[in-house]
């Protein structure tokens, strides 16, 4: 398992963060998608939970049919499920899951936690648990910080970057201890992939995409400020639903639906029990074989069950 914790500071406030963020997470889900490939969005709504209050939950399936390297391909899957609950309460909060369960593999499974407040980085434990330590917390730099090459786009370079709705910009060197307003989001990002001989691998190899998408963008969202700016929340839900819409439909060659999951290869187990306690664990109900000259003996011996995948 690697855990790290990823603090992005923003030339916004956490308020003008909420709607930017959904308004950059619907235009780039739709960007990104197309030629099978992309977001799709199965359930937006909103939801209530007896300690946080009032929030969103986000069910979105990833497809991926050629972003992953051959050799991750093996073990993973190219369909991904996202389930993502964002709280309304302040300082406004977000818990996303990103997981896939196999039977034939150990569990791969990435979380994200994520806090946003009005600071630039320097709250060292956020999450209101156990510190991250030291090594494991990466300041992300929106200006300078490099960014794959395929992503780069002159419109999105904040050092030449100017709003003419609120008039900030452009970012200079050290802007993080000089520019108001200023924010940041603390995601903490745990991967497991229990693959021996390709976990660490594999980990490092995730970490480094969702670092590559958390700088994409966050540059996005503050570049795109003068799309967003002055949006209420009801009309950027309103963006994002059509956005979504638009979004799916890229993606409905897809043949994936709720009750067609992704496929699975077949295989049988054997499993060895031995005693009445052991079948009960297993759910197997047992009967009571009188004895008698006509009941085999081989009944009374373990007995060997062959099971097939649930």
């Amino acid at each position: 398992m690697l855990m790290k914790e990823y603090r992005i500071y923003m030339p916004l406030t956490v308020d003008e963060y909420k709607i930017g963020q959904l308004y950059m997470i619907s235009k780039h889900s739709s960007e990104q998608s197309g030629g099978g490939e992309g977001v799709e969005v199965v359930r937006n709504e909103p939801c209530t939970d007896p300690k946080h209050g009032a929030g969103q939950i986000t069910e979105k399936r990833i497809y991926l049919n050629s972003k992953l390297p051959a050799w991750i391909r093996k073990f993973v899957p190219m369909i991904f499920y996202i389930t993502e609950t964002a709280w309304n309460f302040y300082p406004y909060t977000v818990t996303g899951q990103f997981k896939y369960f196999c039977s034939f593999l150990p569990r791969f499974h990435v979380k994200i936690e994520t806090h946003f407040q009005n600071d630039n980085g320097c709250n060292e434990n956020v999450f209101g648990d156990v510190p991250t330590p030291k090594d494991n917390v990466c300041f992300l730099d929106i200006l300078s910080d490099p960014i794959p090459d395929k992503h780069y786009k002159k419109s999105e370079d904040l050092s030449n970057w100017v709003s003419q709705k609120t008039g900030r910009g452009p970012l200079v060197d050290g802007w993080r201890n000089t520019t108001k307003p200023i924010m940041c989001s603390y995601k903490r990002v745990t991967c497991s992939f229990e693959v021996y001989g390709f976990q660490g691998r594999t980990e490092d190899f995730i970490h480094r995409n969702i670092r590559d998408i958390l700088l994409v963008g966050h540059r996005q969202a503050v570049a795109w400020i003068d799309e967003w700016h002055g949006m209420t929340l009801e009309q950027v839900r309103e963006y994002e639903r059509k956005q979504q819409e638009e979004t799916n439909s890229k993606l409905n060659d897809i043949t994936c639906t709720d009750s067609a999951p992704p496929m699975r290869p077949s295989f049988t187990r054997s499993i060895s029990v031995t005693d009445e306690s052991s079948l009960k664990k297993m759910g197997v109900k047992t009967v009571d074989i009188p004895s008698s000259p006509s009941c085999p003996s081989s009944l009374k011996n373990p007995v060997r069950l062959n099971s097939t995948p649930e």
